[in-house]
């Protein structure tokens, strides 16, 4: 079963013609995100995000865009106790057997050596695991990766290299990520 959906995953990976380079931070995989300073540790949640809620200025990547094609599911990162700030944004597709990222980007106070929170890439990564998992694909999650950080999403997340810099996190990987993030959810 794992080898057929692999192949169709391979075929489909293949003929996909749009190419967004993932390069999020996976600077820790926590339990949910943590306070760089205090150290506390807040729950998250993943809602559905509107155009009004995303300010340009406050983002590399155009999300505006993200939400215009239908196609994509669009979901805002916020902690349970702070609805209203975003801590991260991911947009992904469901296809034939997998969840494919389009694009994944932590809030800009979240990058870099002055972040406020660590574990922001690893839980939108373990989102999109679990979605897959609750679409019935086994959690199969895939991306394209700039090729400068593929050895180190193999590290950070089990992720699989397969065609050109396409990626993929299959499995007990998969499955890591979700148990680490959504254990009780």
């Amino acid at each position: 079963m794992v080898q057929k959906i692999t192949l169709k995953l391979l075929n489909l990976l293949g003929n996909m013609a749009k190419k967004q380079y993932i390069d999020v931070e996976i600077d820790k995989l926590t339990n949910s995100i943590v306070n760089t300073i205090s150290g506390e540790v807040f729950e998250t949640e993943f809602c559905r995000v509107s155009s009004k809620e995303i300010k340009k200025k406050d983002w590399v990547f155009d999300w505006h865009k993200e939400l215009k094609d239908k196609n994509n599911q669009v979901y805002k990162m916020t902690t349970v106790e702070n609805k209203t700030v975003i801590q991260g944004l991911v947009s992904f597709r469901k296809d034939e057997g997998f969840v494919f990222i389009n694009l994944i980007e932590s809030a800009n106070f979240n990058r870099g050596k002055e972040k406020l929170y660590e574990g922001v890439g690893g839980n939108m990564f373990a989102y999109a695991c679990k979605t897959s998992k609750d679409a019935g694909f086994g959690g199969f999650v895939s991306f394209i990766s700039k090729t400068s950080l593929m050895e180190y999403y193999n590290k950070s997340l089990g992720a699989i290299r397969t065609i050109g810099q396409r990626m993929v996190i299959v499995d007990n990987d998969a499955e890591q990520l979700i148990e680490r993030y959504f254990k009780n959810k």
